[in-house]
């Protein structure tokens, strides 16, 4: 398989209009979905390996949904759905759309086959193909159809995000520890020193600017004032949070939030998600290793740490004498800081200076997943897109190195529970 990022997700061409730029960026995203389930067999696109994740094969069939139902339906003349079933079974979240097929029980759909599946994305694809030639080159051009179609790929890109951290997850439950990418992770280079990077702050606007896409939990663009402050110019790495569980951080409770604490009693805290120690008959406990896209490695001691939950986060950030951002802090920080892309691992920073903002690690912050001043959401099915999760979730900020290439912006808002540690999650400091 060759690299998964091939090209800007939403190319510039200034000499075709709007729509016509959107039909390119339509067929290269779709198509960069359909590429990353290459590598798998059925069998690896059907499985569900826990509630929160959901199998490759219905990612590939819900963003289809979403262009069949949200685009298709009320513009294509004499609409037939290639399977009125699939209004239903794909449907994720969007209550005013109609019922769902409870999210648990993804992994139970072994029908429809992936070979329909794929077929449904293909005949999706037609149709939009032909809807959008019908109105390339139109002057005015429909707004709210190129709108629909932006936000059509952007919601894909999530999901393309998500097939890579919900498969590494399953793969991480076989016992044979199987790598979804054959080539072998490379050395890194050693870790840049940590370094303290100061910020005046000052009254800050905070939230998306520019004719950009966004979405609509980046907006409105607002007044915030932020307190002179510093960042750390890194994440926090692997060998730093080896300090910390070698140094009993998983045995002080004053470390911890309550409910982090009460993970960590209960024995479902004790390190990363994919770390783990083998053992060996002539030492006892074996060197750490990770599970990994590549499979299983030797832990990289120079690499970020990642799929750590906020408690760890907040922990790690107690013992080391220091805070978790603000996301108006961090926002502050990567107003001009140029985005990177990852490679499916994080990669160690090589370089002082504020490192690794973009294409490592999602990075949390202490930032209740809130509405801005102003906020509204959008009328009718798709206002259901962010509002409504605006509680029980905390801000994670930057990307990762499974984000797609053009997804990334300082303004973007990412969101999970307190303790989720399947993405790809890492610790940046703040004091």
């Amino acid at each position: 398989m060759g690299t998964p990022f091939e090209g800007p997700a939403m190319p510039a061409d200034p000499v075709a209009g709007p729509v016509d730029r959107l039909g390119a960026a339509f067929a290269q995203v779709r198509q960069r979905s359909v590429h990353l389930a290459e590598p798998l067999s059925p069998e690896d696109c059907c499985a569900q390996s826990m509630p929160d994740a959901s199998p490759v094969k219905w990612h590939l069939a819900h963003t289809t949904w979403f262009f069949e139902t949200f685009i298709l339906e009320p513009r294509e003349a004499d609409c037939k759905p290639f399977h009125p079933a699939f209004r239903v079974l794909f449907n994720s979240y969007y209550n005013g759309v109609g019922d769902k097929h409870p999210r648990p029980r993804r992994g139970l759909l072994t029908r429809p086959a992936l070979a329909e599946v794929l077929a449904y994305r293909a005949d999706v694809d037609r149709r939009m193909a032909r809807l959008l030639a019908q109105h390339a080159g139109a002057h005015p051009v429909d707004p709210e159809l190129a709108a629909l179609v932006e936000l059509g790929l952007q919601h894909e890109q999530q999901h393309q995000e998500l097939i890579l951290t919900d498969l590494k997850h399953l793969l991480a439950q076989s016992p044979l520890f199987p790598a979804y990418l054959d080539s072998p992770l490379a050395a890194s280079c050693p870790a840049a020193p940590l370094d303290w990077i100061a910020f005046d702050g000052g009254l800050a606007e905070i939230g998306h600017r520019g004719q950009g896409f966004a979405f609509d939990n980046e907006l409105p663009r607002h007044r915030q004032y932020v307190a002179p402050f510093a960042l750390a110019s890194r994440l926090v790495t692997n060998a730093d949070y080896l300090e910390f569980i070698e140094a009993g951080g998983y045995r002080d409770p004053s470390l911890w939030l309550s409910e982090g604490w009460d993970k960590v009693a209960s024995g479902e805290l004790a390190h990363p998600l994919y770390w783990q120690q083998r053992d060996d008959m002539a030492t006892g406990r074996g060197a750490w290793q990770e599970f990994t896209l590549h499979g299983l490695q030797a832990l990289d001691a120079a690499r970020p740490v990642t799929h750590v939950s906020l408690y760890e986060a907040d922990a790690y950030a107690r013992w080391r004498g220091a805070r978790l951002p603000t996301e108006a802090e961090w926002e502050f920080a990567a107003r001009d800081v140029a985005i990177a892309c990852g490679d499916l691992h994080p990669r160690a920073a090589g370089s002082a200076g504020l490192a690794q903002m973009f294409g490592e690690c999602w990075q949390w912050t202490s930032s209740s997943y809130a509405p801005y001043p102003g906020f509204a959401p959008a009328e009718g099915a798709l206002g259901e897109y962010n509002g409504k999760f605006m509680i029980n979730q905390y801000v994670l900020r930057g990307s990762s190195c499974a984000t797609p290439h053009g997804h990334a912006r300082a303004s973007y808002r990412n969101f999970f529970p307190a303790g989720s540690r399947w993405q790809f999650t890492g610790i940046r400091l703040a004091r």
